[in-house]
């Protein structure tokens, strides 16, 4: 009997792939003769949902994987249902179920990777996908170098893979898994190069492909790994985790439309997922496409009623205001102590947006005092850092630094670089430049950043570290840097103009290094009177960087920072900065637009003054504002809040005074 049940059970399985409805058919005999057979319950289930009868499925499959002694196949075909219904955040449990059942299982890893990919959780999808290899792998050697991977051992992962390939240079699965562990030591070239020689010889090889992409993304290179990205999606349509990384990768480039299609095709698989919804929105909103953006936000606040970013991310529009029910939610949750202090923060943000929309100033500057001190307790800002950097920088570039390297670098006078503080007003000249014919505008790059990130780690016979180093770059490596930048930059660059601007505010931190590696780029420093743009900062919630804003008299002292080394510049390279100051900006527009455009060397064009016409992706907090015409509302807004701002106007102390001028030394 048991031996005719085994092979009942096992003719009704192999139909699955082949006839669902046999597969059914079969297990129901098998049931109205053992009715507590688990195993034949499970091919049920599978063949229901095979035919794709989900609700069948479902009701065969959720008691049964429930049940101790119900084995993998119950677990994964119960996930598999879930996914298939929309509810993927239902199929994480049965999926971990499966895999703890069966190790082996790469369909089910690969399933859990997707969904936690899509749900935002990149370490917890990394782990699954660690798995997948292993599964794969039949060699002992090899499979305890991928567990080693999997379980975060990367030291021992690395000897025991290097010592296979000492052995057998041509064992491609073990130069892939060796530059994962050199990508995750943040030995990125050395991984990129590693995995270039395994395609060269399998181009075939997707986990290498998808594996040279990311380390392409983590090297600041978005546009190569979209290359890259797109190769595995020919020939593989439907992989979650190419077309999730490829999203982010067009994002980088700028191409938004294309990341917001992308996304738009993951929630198709996965629609009760919050976090894609919230960066649809996000999206959506550097596209301009508002109505949308606000749809995208509320359907992750649907799904997710406490997730702050998304408040944040409705609050932050210039025009919308929370219906009561949104309004009475965020009340609720920004009440809540039991949340991750990252997460009270942004709700605080949000309802303290509200209250200022709404008149009440010093309600509001009570809820963005609570923000402002979670976030500022949470990164642990030292103050100093900046501070030093300025005094080493001034220290460093005199004119005679600068008159020994003339001439050096790459001499094409392509960038634009905007600097200065946030809230200053970067993005609106950024918009302007970008409205002229001559000039395409590329938001806030990271090139420069990474330049600098890779200068500092260099050996510096006075002091070490940045901007020390500078003093010890040879004349080679300056031109090679600024060609670098350049080439790096070409990705970005779609419409053929001769010049572009790159508009990171913090770069002031870095206009030595521009003039060293690029010294015939345009410099614009945008400056705001420090009160409007300290209070800007404060209730500013900033997705990265920028930490001293969480403290009014960090604020203040980063301001004074900048003003000092940007005078510097001025008076060690005279003229190299044309100054915009807002205020002005805002009360003659067409007189500062063709002052700046003579600074840039460039005829003036009325689209300038029509900048709000332009259809171009921004993706700062100013992208609604940019897209109306100069109003002067903010010039003053501040006021209403002086009383709370001592600290911050303590800390500017001469500067304040001086303004638009820096103080005298």
């Amino acid at each position: 009997m048991a031996e005719d049940l085994a092979a009942s059970l096992q003719h009704a399985t192999a139909l699955l792939g082949q006839d669902p409805a046999a597969a059914e058919a079969r297990a129901r005999e098998i049931l109205a003769r053992t009715p507590q057979s688990l195993e034949a319950q499970a091919v049920l289930g599978a063949a229901l949902r095979a035919r794709g009868a989900l609700a069948e499925a479902l009701a065969v499959l959720a008691p049964l994987s429930a049940a101790p002694d119900a084995g993998w196949i119950a677990a994964f075909e119960l996930a598999r249902v879930r996914l298939a219904l929309g509810d993927s955040r239902g199929a994480v449990a049965p999926l971990r179920r499966a895999v703890a059942l069966n190790p082996d299982l790469t369909a089910a890893w690969r399933l859990l990777g997707d969904v936690l990919l899509v749900a935002g959780d990149v370490a917890g999808a990394q782990a699954a996908y660690d798995r997948l290899p292993r599964a794969q792998i039949r060699g002992p050697a090899l499979a305890q170098a991928a567990d080693a991977l999997a379980e975060g051992r990367l030291p021992a992962a690395e000897s025991a893979l290097k010592a296979l390939l000492d052995a057998d240079p041509g064992l491609l699965g073990a130069a892939q898994l060796l530059a994962e562990v050199l990508a995750r030591t943040r030995r990125l070239p050395h991984a990129e190069a590693l995995l270039a020689q395994v395609l060269a010889q399998a181009p075939g090889f997707v986990a290498a492909r998808v594996s040279l992409a990311s380390v392409l993304l983590a090297s600041g290179k978005p546009a190569p790994a979209a290359a890259e990205l797109q190769r595995v999606l020919a020939a593989d349509p439907q992989n979650v985790r190419a077309r999730a990384m490829l999203a982010a990768a067009l994002a980088e480039t700028g191409d938004f439309a294309g990341a917001a299609g992308l996304t738009q095709g993951l929630l198709q698989a996965f629609p009760d997922q919050p976090n894609a919804w919230l960066l649809l929105g996000n999206t959506l909103r550097t596209l301009g496409r508002i109505d949308e953006a606000v749809d995208a936000y509320r359907r992750c606040l649907a799904l997710e009623p406490d997730r702050g970013e998304a408040y944040w991310a409705l609050a932050n529009l210039k025009t919308y205001r929370f219906t009561a029910a949104e309004l009475a939610a965020l009340e609720a949750a920004a009440d809540r102590t039991d949340l991750d202090p990252a997460d009270q923060a942004t709700l605080a943000f949000s309802l303290g947006k509200h209250l200022e929309d709404e008149g009440h100033a010093a309600e509001a500057m009570a809820r963005y005092a609570r923000a402002n001190r979670l976030e500022h307790d949470r990164r642990g800002y030292d103050p100093q850092r900046l501070t030093t950097l300025v005094a080493r920088t001034r220290a460093l570039v005199t004119p005679a630094f600068l008159r020994s390297r003339a001439g050096w670098g790459d001499p094409r006078p392509d960038p634009v670089f905007i600097v200065g503080m946030p809230r200053s007003g970067s993005t609106l000249v950024d918009q302007i430049l970008a409205s002229h014919p001559a000039i395409e505008g590329l938001g806030e790059l990271q090139d420069l950043q990474t330049l600098a990130d890779w200068i500092a780690l260099q050996p510096a016979r006075q002091g070490g570290g940045y901007p020390d180093a500078l003093a010890d770059l040879p004349r080679e490596t300056a031109a090679k840097l600024g060609a670098d930048y350049l080439d790096w930059t070409s990705a970005y660059r779609r419409q053929g103009r001769p010049l572009f601007t790159d508009k990171a505010p913090w770069n002031f931190q870095h206009v030595a290094l521009i003039r060293l590696l690029l010294p015939n780029a345009r410099i614009v420093d945008v400056r705001r009177h420090p009160m409007a743009c300290g209070l800007s900062i404060y209730r500013q919630h900033f997705a990265q960087g920028w930490d001293f804003s969480y403290d009014l008299a960090d604020i203040g002292r980063a301001y004074a920072d900048y003003v000092a080394l940007m005078a510097h510049v001025d008076a060690v390279a005279p003229g190299a900065v044309c100054r915009v100051i807002y205020e002005r900006l805002v009360a003659d527009p067409e007189g500062e637009i063709r002052r700046l455009l003579d600074h840039l060397g460039l005829p003036f064009d009325a689209a300038c003054l029509r900048f709000f016409d332009n259809p171009r992706a921004v993706a700062t907090p100013s992208s609604e504002q940019v897209r109306q015409p100069i109003f002067a509302d903010a010039v003053d807004h501040w006021r209403a809040f002086e009383a709370e701002l001592a600290p911050l106007k303590a800390a500017l102390g001469p500067v304040l005074d001086a303004y638009p001028e820096a103080p005298s030394p």
